[in-house]
């Protein structure tokens, strides 16, 4: 028997790679690759070797290829799904400049706030580009550089996002799609193209970024005889474009113009985001109004401190992540890192509420509360952006997704579905970013639409846990202590 035609899709996250390979006409999974790369970094410093991501995808493509036991001509396509914003700056061979300057850095605060003062304001970058600048946003991170080191914003010979240079690394092209584009700050998802108000007012040549595929299905080039000696693939099979994790995650769950819109999906890992996939163009300050690879949109909120900031907090507390309580009268916003959503870079942790009473499993109880709050508040702006009213009737009967690390975690579950008072839905699969990549990559090699796909593989499916009564004592609770002390927050 012939073996069956695979595809893999690979995420790179901000901490590790995963290759998936995926029998492309049914969607199992024959074997999940998986190695991690290092994340160095202080004082609001976040960087990242891009080699190391190459050499990570390559370690995970290894390791897949010995669990699914398939030869390499069985494969016929490869997709990069990669964490979004992450400036990567290289010389004119295509090598690293520097350390990639990652998303969750706040080094970049400041040139955020001085770019959301001009060209329009607030409300002008989010008609424009879809999106305000903060410390996140790419465009805000190649202004650091500009002022912090100039002689490498002066050498660069290229500007790539994480999932471009390693796209580039296996097809030898320059190219990105509108997904992880619309992330930059100097992409219009408006226009569909590079805004020139901005490559402007930030001195950035636009010959240094790749071109925009229309999709990130979009085959982009072959995979190269180097790129294929390295992986252990068969040169010339099909590479397409690929996006950014949310994106993929939305294909990998069904989300887009061939599946659900306006269907939220809450993802609890490093970061804490919440989105859903609508046809309407977003334009809201509040919100990343990101567009996704399949032509539609997602607006998305997202919040640095989520399942690493209160595995802190369990360390610091010296307990299991799952021995939490809930917190009771006290309040802990575990702003670790600074905090996106709401904006507030410089932001430090807030304990408030202690008692005689207070036990350690109630600290990291308020821990998951805090972050878990931060992230469901963004929440009703995004069903704003979907054409919903988050108060409506039967709004709070719609299920969310829920996914990332954080959703096989018991206490992370129980905390939002207590502060959520909706149904959740955890879906099966547990690697939907990847699962996306491999939608784009059988979309590369067959044609099809991804999110079809996906969906025919059983996208989205999995364990509905039904509604419980909204805890809404710790909600006002949580949301009164932010609410009064945003000012206080900062470090």
């Amino acid at each position: 028997m012939p073996a069956p035609e695979v595809v893999i899709g690979v995420d790179s996250s901000t901490q590790s790679a995963k290759a998936v390979f995926v029998e492309a006409a049914t969607g199992r999974i024959l074997a999940t690759g998986r190695a991690r790369h290092r994340v160095t970094g202080e004082a609001g410093a976040r960087e990242s070797d891009p080699e190391g991501w190459w050499r990570a995808l390559c370690e995970a493509v290894a390791e897949g290829f010995a669990g699914a036991g398939v030869p390499a001509a069985a494969v016929t396509g490869v997709a990069v799904a990669g964490q979004q914003h992450g400036l990567v700056v290289l010389d004119r061979s295509g090598r690293p400049l520097r350390p990639a300057v990652l998303w969750n850095d706040t080094r970049s605060a400041p040139q955020a706030a001085a770019l959301a003062r001009v060209l329009g304001g607030p409300a002008g970058w989010a008609a424009r580009t879809g999106s305000v600048p903060v410390a996140a946003v790419t465009a805000a991170k190649w202004q650091w550089l500009r002022e912090h080191e100039p002689r490498t914003a002066d050498a660069a010979g290229a500007v790539r996002l994480p999932h471009d240079f390693l796209t580039e690394r296996l097809t030898g092209t320059a190219a990105t799609d509108p997904g992880d584009a619309s992330g930059t700050g100097w992409y219009a998802t408006g226009t569909g193209a590079y805004d020139r108000r901005t490559l402007e007012h930030i001195g950035l040549d636009p010959a240094l970024l790749p071109g925009v595929a229309p999709t990130g299905a979009t085959p982009v080039g072959p995979l190269t005889a180097s790129a294929a000696a390295a992986l252990g693939l068969v040169p010339g099979i099909a590479v397409a474009a690929g996006t950014g994790d949310n994106m993929a995650a939305a294909v990998g769950l069904g989300l887009g113009g061939a599946g659900l819109l306006g269907r939220p999906v809450l993802s609890l890992g490093t970061s804490g985001t919440v989105y859903a996939a609508t046809r309407a163009r977003p334009v809201s300050p509040a919100l990343s109004g990101f567009a996704a690879t399949d032509g539609t949109f997602l607006p998305l909120g997202c919040t640095l401190n989520c399942t690493l900031a209160v595995d802190k907090v369990a360390a610091l507390l010296g307990l299991d992540r799952e021995a939490a309580e809930p917190g009771g009268e006290v309040v802990l916003l575990p702003y670790l890192d600074g905090e996106r959503t709401p904006d507030l870079p410089a932001a430090s942790g807030l304990l408030t509420g202690l008692r005689h009473t207070t036990s350690r499993e109630q600290l990291l109880g308020a821990a998951y509360e805090g972050a878990v709050v931060t992230v469901l508040r963004a929440l009703d702006e995004v069903s704003r952006a979907c054409g919903q009213d988050p108060a409506g009737p039967g709004a709070a009967d719609v299920p969310l997704r829920l996914i990332g690390g954080g959703a096989a975690g018991r206490h992370w579950v129980e905390t939002v579905r207590r502060l959520s008072g909706r149904p959740l839905i955890l879906p099966h699969r547990r690697e939907p970013v990847a699962t996306g990549a491999a939608a784009l990559a059988a979309g590369a090699a067959t044609g099809e639409d991804p999110v079809a796909l996906a969906i025919g593989w059983g996208a989205g499916e999995g364990t509905e846990l039904p509604a419980t009564e909204r805890d809404i004592p710790t909600w006002e609770r949580v949301v009164r202590v932010l609410d009064r002390a945003g000012g206080s927050l900062l470090s």
